[in-house]
């Protein structure tokens, strides 16, 4: 009972001091634009934490080291995939889709940028944007709500239905009263807290299993093949796609709605520059530390001889051997950062599809308050099916993020991409290169494995399906546009020249 009553004090500690910064960003948001995109003046260290933290989630902190401690470091071309994804995202996408967003009529949202870019005047495209970010943000908050929901389980000894249902209330009310500005400076704090964790517990696991060569000795007792990067199958096919399948995790970075309204919401392009140095070295420095608990993990429990029934609470069981109750309690703490700063962001996005995207094309009078409202509504009904989404997961955290990683993806990062870089993408080709992306995400994740004979990431497929479409249906009805040249040459300038510097 005194260590739950010091993990508890932490917890509480932590919820209040969001809250504080719910209620400072509400004092600062002062309109609509504000609320959705902090007014365009995140700094540069603001703008990399927050995209670090809302784009980790959980999955930093319970999906990867799960994924290590079961399968051994193979899982870890995840994380390489995602490193140099990152870095390609920060370094081209960041300063062009700055400049874009504000030349295309200074679009706040992923749809309303695709529609404004390709002057679609049919709304079409801006429509099935919105239902895409709607559906696969629910499949994502609804692995945050199995975060939540095993973290409690284990945490206190509580039942999971509790651990989802505070994770989510603290989450909506920083969020609705905050919005972005709110959400943007919890992810700081909650990125900070993720990286501390993330080192203190596998420093202190080596020094309990006896030094790193007992740690290595300790894992191969289990399975040497857990130390290969190729899992002890040296370039056989198998393998290979295992790989090529985890490096892929690398292309989503360029379609994730709530990473990429960071670079939106930057003062100006120039602020990517300062902005990709942190958020790398915060990433790196996050990656190292949850592959070596994943893998510390292994040998520790073995050493020990305790067993561990759920791989992906290995952070949060280790912690609780090795470290004081109120350390144990930040470490908790730590955990729900990474869980709570992704719901916000999500369920942020997901409310502006809805509204600036759906709702306001056929209400463009609606006053602020009917739309301040309704975003609210969209944010608890989100939570809502995502929640009963996860009250019976047949999925770990891993998959459920995967599917909703490869959706997005699949869907938008074509799209995104060939916006900012291919002046005669057009409306047509991008709409059916989204809907053709989307949809074999949904068909590979069913029927992939049949077809494939072995388990192909379904981004892979998606991604390549949706560059094909879209640029063959472009070919065919593009027409000049001296209007969209004009925009283009100006975004193009606004990003500033394409330099080849040492990052």
């Amino acid at each position: 009972m005194p260590d739950q009553t010091f993990q508890i004090t932490a917890l509480v500690v932590y919820f209040a001091v969001l809250l504080g910064i719910g209620f400072y960003a509400y004092r600062r948001t002062v309109d609509h634009e504000g609320y959705m995109l902090a007014g365009r003046q995140l700094g540069p260290g603001t703008a990399a934490l927050s995209a670090g933290a809302s784009d980790m989630s959980g999955w930093l902190m319970m999906g990867l080291p799960g994924a290590i401690y079961a399968s051994g470091l193979i899982e870890a071309w995840i994380a390489i995939g995602l490193t140099c994804g990152a870095y390609l995202n920060w370094r081209f996408v960041a300063p062009r889709l700055r400049s874009y967003t504000e030349v295309a009529q200074n679009s706040i949202t992923i749809p309303s940028f695709l529609e404004n870019r390709l002057h679609d005047t049919s709304r079409a495209l801006r429509v099935t944007s919105g239902v895409i970010v709607l559906v696969f943000f629910t499949f994502y908050v609804s692995s945050m709500m199995v975060a939540g929901g095993e973290f409690f389980r284990l945490a206190f000894g509580g039942s999971y239905l509790t651990g989802m249902v505070v994770v989510a209330a603290v989450t909506l009310v920083y969020t609705v009263i905050g919005g972005f500005l709110a959400a943007s400076l919890t992810d700081v704090v909650q990125g900070v807290m993720m990286m501390v964790a993330l080192l203190v517990v596998p420093v202190l696991a080596i020094g309990a299993v006896g030094g790193p060569g007992e740690v290595a000795a300790g894992v191969r007792e289990v399975d040497p093949s857990r130390l290969s990067l190729l899992g002890g199958e040296a370039l056989s096919p198998m393998s290979l796609l295992g790989v090529v399948s985890a490096l892929a995790w690398g292309l989503g970075y360029f379609g994730q709605p709530h990473v990429i309204v960071r670079f939106m919401a930057m003062r100006d392009a120039a602020s990517a520059g300062p902005a990709r140095r942190i958020g790398m070295t915060w990433m790196i420095v996050s990656l190292l530390g949850a592959v070596a608990c994943g893998v510390i993990g292994i040998a520790f429990f073995h050493r020990t001889g305790n067993t561990l029934d759920n791989p992906e609470l290995v952070v949060l069981a280790m912690s609780q051997t090795l470290l004081h109750p109120l350390v144990v309690g930040l470490v908790f703490a730590a955990v729900l950062a990474a869980i709570m700063s992704t719901v916000s962001s999500q369920l942020l996005v997901s409310s502006s599809a809805f509204v600036e995207d759906l709702y306001k094309i056929v209400r463009r009078d609606a006053s602020p308050r009917t739309l301040m409202t309704l975003g609210r509504v969209c944010v608890l009904a989100v939570a809502v099916v995502a929640g009963v989404l996860a009250i019976d997961p047949s999925d770990t955290i891993l998959d459920l993020v995967g599917f909703a990683w490869a959706g997005f993806g699949a869907s938008f990062g074509p799209a995104i991409l060939l916006c900012l870089f291919w002046r005669r993408l057009t409306n047509r080709g991008a709409l059916a290169g989204m809907i053709t992306g989307a949809v074999t995400v949904f068909v590979w994740d069913a029927y992939g494995p049949l077809v494939a004979g072995a388990e192909l990431y379904e981004i892979v497929p998606g991604f390549g399906v949706n560059v094909l479409v879209a640029v063959v249906v472009s070919r065919f009805t593009w027409t000049a546009d001296p209007a969209i040249e004009r925009e283009f040459d100006a975004a193009v300038a606004g990003a500033g020249p394409p330099k080849v510097t040492a990052s």
